[in-house]
């Protein structure tokens, strides 16, 4: 056991200091959660101060140990940390907490604040994209590390809360952490038995340490979280194993210290004027003006400051002497963490499809990654244990592991949400781009880890098979209807729904080369080629969005079909069956998104305003289809849910036809 020696007063009065600069950050926004920053402050502190590898005047340093706070609600407590660690926050900075344009928002987010791994918030997140950034350390470590060149040798530690081990995403987290062994994984538990509803033992009486055991973890347990030497203790020990992540449990008082200490009203709203004098009282702030450093805090951070500075620069030079010895790899190794993709990676993606060939989308995806996957070897990815449908492996190449950590195949296990979390840790932690499959029914599993890729703009890639009706017997309750219109309404994601192998191509060509996340939606049935030499266009064309396909015969167009994945066939069929009769103009529009974006004049081109005849045919929810036919349009779309049958008789049976799809534009007529 450490003696308590190696903490003294100094050490006390900077966690106090980082309590009491939370709860009055909380008080001047008249808005946020005191109580977690109060009675987490020494379990952080021990991280932070004593273990956490860093450097916050390179808050991008690779072989930096990852900190997350999964309790993102508690961010006041990780503020007032960066501005006393030296990342950029100013006093006025936390001033600001939770106001417009600051640095210092509601919850941490990721790329608005140096310092912040991850946005966190909804609960469970944060601990499941831990996982994923201990995962990439793993892989990263496989792929650069060299006898003597440590390039990747790093943590990844989390403070998580009652309420992330509540959220199913955590369980299925932790459960892979187990099974993957990241013995580099450790996280610190703020165990203080109270939700904002009141003590966990209305709702939440498992046992956690019986629980994580099973998973596979090491489980240790600090009974009194204010003792600094027990939690470095437990830390210590938690390094010590190297084959199971660790949780430790640090027993806690919610608002610790305050007069709402440990009731649920110390959890999500401000002590109140008396209540903060209270406080300070309490930890010996009595009389200090609001936002009071002592000098001998600030000298605490400053010192350990400049001990990390000095390990970034022992690592910098070890890379430079890295790159004498292996220019190549180096050179690998900067073009990833840049985001730059390999000069090898447009002939890879340059495949050439049979013309008058059929393949389902899901297929051509799957011949398009192992395609390109020799040429950009941060591709990672899996499914959740549909791999042979989804066509996601990597073929020849092994699966990631414990054993095998330079695999590039993921078993994620039947754990669609963690699989999500885990693609953004991975993604987030820099130098890997993955990817993920299921059925694009469940895709509503994921659809959490989707909008956190979105909002934190990270290079996710959503592989959804299944697309449709076409399932066929399997029923309504694999038929995705809503899905595709309900992926579109996400921010900053990309979403694609190829027509065919080209476009399929072309889809992961965009999606590799987007700043964000990207979701493609893969047809499970066979669809026609739409060859470059009749279709010249469907290559440049899917780069943007969406693209004169073929155009009327003729003479100018009467009426226009828009169509996405498996109704751009339908959409051919139906311009030869009217033939003669109207002229039909068909349009390919895989990406709303992308179309969206482009000048207002190529839009136009392609939709011009004076046509306006126009049918859309996409087999999902209508919803969001006006803005590409207008006023006048009509769309050919699934209002309800599907059925249990053959593809071919769902599709027949619910409209879409060439006879129907003409009868619906000649009535436009």
């Amino acid at each position: 056991m450490s003696t308590p020696s190696i903490f003294n007063k100094k050490d006390q009065a900077s966690v106090d200091t980082l309590r009491i600069l939370a709860v009055e950050m909380v008080e001047k926004a008249n808005s946020g959660h005191p109580g977690l920053p109060l009675g987490a402050a020494p379990l952080t502190y021990v991280i932070w101060t004593r273990f956490l590898k860093h450097d916050p005047k390179c808050p991008s340093w690779p072989d930096r140990d990852r900190f997350v706070l999964s309790p993102g609600h508690g961010s006041a407590l990780l503020y007032a940390w960066l501005h006393l660690a030296g990342y950029g926050l100013t006093i006025d900075d936390l001033k600001n907490f939770r106001q417009w344009d600051s640095p210092t928002p509601g919850h941490p987010e990721f790329g608005l604040t140096p310092g912040v791994e991850v946005s966190t918030g909804p609960l469970g997140h944060g601990l499941a994209m831990g996982v994923g950034l201990a995962m990439a350390e793993r892989a990263l470590a496989a792929r650069f590390n060299r006898p003597g060149f440590e390039l990747f040798n790093h943590y990844t530690y989390a403070l998580v809360s009652d309420g992330d081990l509540m959220e199913g995403v955590a369980s299925e987290a932790a459960s892979l952490a187990g099974a993957q062994a990241l013995g580099k994984l450790i996280y610190l538990y703020d165990d203080n038995g109270m939700t904002i509803e009141g003590s966990t033992e209305i709702t939440f009486t498992e046992d956690v340490r019986g629980r994580f055991l099973a998973y596979g973890w090491q489980v240790i347990v600090v009974s009194d979280g204010e003792d600094l030497a027990a939690v470095y203790q437990a830390i210590e020990n938690a390094r010590l194993e190297k084959e199971k992540p660790s949780l430790i449990m640090g027993r806690t008082v919610l608002g610790a210290g305050s007069p709402k200490a440990g009731t649920p009203g110390a959890h999500g709203e401000p002590l109140g004027a008396e209540g903060l004098a209270a406080t300070k009282a309490h930890y010996g702030f009595e009389g200090k003006p609001p936002f009071f450093v002592d000098e001998r805090v600030t000298k605490n951070f400053q010192v350990r400051s400049e001990t990390f500075y000095e390990d970034r620069l022992k690592w910098e030079g070890l890379l430079a002497e890295y790159g004498r010895k292996y220019p190549e790899l180096l050179a690998e190794f900067n073009r990833r963490w840049q985001g730059s993709l390999p000069e090898a990676f447009d002939q890879a993606i340059g495949i050439d499809f049979p013309k008058g060939g059929q393949f389902a989308t899901r297929s051509t995806s799957g011949t398009v990654i192992n395609a390109i996957a020799p040429a950009l070897p941060e591709l990672i990815g899996g499914s959740a244990d549909l791999a042979p449908s989804n066509k996601t492996k990597l073929d020849g190449l092994d699966f990631f592991g414990p054993l095998n950590p330079s695999g590039r195949n993921i078993h994620y296990g039947i754990r669609e949400q963690a699989m999500g979390a885990v693609m953004n840790g991975l993604a987030a932690h820099g130098g890997l781009i993955p990817f993920g499959g299921t059925f694009l029914v469940f895709s509503d599993f994921v659809r959490p880890a989707i909008r956190l890729s979105a909002l934190m703009s990270l290079k996710v890639i959503y592989v959804f098979t299944h697309d449709s009706v076409g399932v066929g017997e399997d029923g309504p309750t694999h038929q995705p209807v809503e899905h595709i219109a309900a992926l579109r309404t996400i921010p900053n994601l990309l979403v694609f729904r190829p027509a065919d192998a080209y476009e399929s191509a072309a889809s992961w060509k965009a999606a590799l080369s987007a700043k964000g996340p990207s979701a493609l939606l893969l047809s499970r049935q066979n669809l026609p080629v739409l060859h470059p030499e009749e279709f010249p266009q469907v290559l440049t064309g899917t780069a943007k969005g969406g693209y004169v396909l073929r155009e009327a015969q003729g003479g100018q167009a009467e009426a226009i079909i828009i169509a996405t994945g498996s109704e751009v066939a339908l959409a051919l069929e139906t311009q030869k069956l009217l033939a003669g009769k109207i002229r039909v103009r068909v349009v390919s529009l895989p990406s709303w998104e992308l179309f969206a974006a482009q000048p207002e004049a190529y839009r136009n081109q392609v939709l011009p305003p004076e046509i306006t005849r126009r049918v859309a045919a996409e087999a999902g929810r209508s919803i969001g289809w006006e803005r590409w036919v207008g006023d006048k349009g009509k769309v050919l779309a699934i209002e309800g849910f599907g059925h249990s049958a053959p593809a071919g008789r769902i599709f027949k049976e619910l409209g879409f036809t060439s006879e129907n799809l003409g009868r619906i534009i000649e009535a436009l007529f």
